[in-house]
């Protein structure tokens, strides 16, 4: 079991790798011009929001205090997602494509998360929010298969 200092260091790590997706979920939807795929992503990123203020109200609840900020590779994420669309013909999947990316990155962390002994009552949000991620991940991959479907189509 972990003590008290890294349950908060564990929680605050997902905080941040959820900022990066709610942010990045935000950031895809101003990169698309399909309505659709645009209100998927920013109903994405409110729900992730709302993982993120869970995840804070947790830390807090144990005498930390919670990060308020995206990773420096979310951040680049985001760039490279400006670059990639600026260069590439078909908007829409190369935004799905580095969004799929980004979700991989928060898999992983959730993941890594569970490896270690959190407590129960918190090991079972995390765990929840994990679904959540999945979720999210698989419905990305879906839209991406399809658009992807949709521009082959079309070549």
């Amino acid at each position: 079991m972990v003590d008290n200092n890294d349950v908060i260091a564990i929680l605050n790590e997902l905080i941040e790798t959820s900022k990066d997706g709610e942010e990045g979920f935000r950031s895809s939807a101003e990169h698309v011009d399909d309505k659709r795929l645009k209100d998927f992503f920013l109903r994405r990123s409110k729900e992730v929001g709302e993982s993120v203020r869970e995840l804070q109200t947790l830390v807090t609840s144990l005498g930390g205090v919670p990060v308020n900020a995206t990773s420096i590779g979310g951040t680049l994420h985001r760039r490279w997602i400006d670059l990639k669309t600026a260069l590439t013909a078909n908007d829409n999947l190369a935004v799905l494509n580095e969004t799929e990316r980004g979700e991989d990155v928060a898999l992983a962390a959730y993941r890594d998360a569970l490896e270690v002994g959190l407590p129960q009552p918190i090991r079972a949000i995390v765990i929840r929010q994990l679904d959540g991620v999945k979720r999210n991940h698989d419905l990305v991959k879906q839209l991406r298969d399809v658009f992807d479907a949709e521009a082959a189509v079309h070549s």
